[in-house]
């Protein structure tokens, strides 16, 4: 299943929705203002919280985490050591890691589980700049999930380019 995602209203403060391959509202972004870190509910049609996104504070390198059910669920950082592109590493609380790799700031990136291809991230189905799509590929996935680490790593991805880190 495919997601639309309209990358202008990555504004903290800005709400906007995710819709599915046929046009309805599947997810809507909540950008929470006035807050001391980034935040963003990762909401259903309903209004119901499904995923909470922070900016992690007082940590020594740019940290994303997500909650579900006020519950931490993962913690996203950018993977270091990687000499090729753009490298994130999510960390799920019960022992498991996603990868994402790709080209974040270009919006075509995929994640992975184990070298299985869960989600695929790409620009190259819409005519639109400022439109990309998650394509989660496997049933068997939480789309909520793998759209919420989408938004995260190309949030992490840009403000780590707007302030020259490494």
């Amino acid at each position: 299943m495919k997601y639309l995602v309209r990358d202008k209203a990555f504004a903290v403060g800005d709400d906007y929705w995710i819709e599915d391959e046929h046009g309805r509202h599947a997810f809507l972004v909540d950008g929470k203002a006035l807050r001391l870190r980034d935040t963003l509910e990762l909401q259903d049609p309903q209004g119901r919280v499904l995923i909470t996104l922070r900016q992690k504070l007082l940590s020594l390198r740019d940290t994303m985490t997500l909650e579900r059910d006020l519950a931490p669920l993962a913690t996203i950082r950018r993977k270091r050591l990687s000499l090729v592109r753009n490298h994130y590493r999510v960390a799920l609380v019960e022992g498991t890691e996603l990868d994402v790799h790709g080209r974040v700031l270009d919006r075509e990136f995929r994640i992975d589980y184990d070298g299985e291809l869960l989600a695929l991230v790409s620009r190259q189905w819409f005519r639109i700049r400022e439109t990309y799509a998650v394509d989660v590929i496997r049933e068997d996935a939480d789309p909520a999930l793998l759209i919420a680490v989408a938004v995260c790593v190309i949030r992490m991805a840009e403000k780590e380019r707007e302030g020259g880190d490494d």
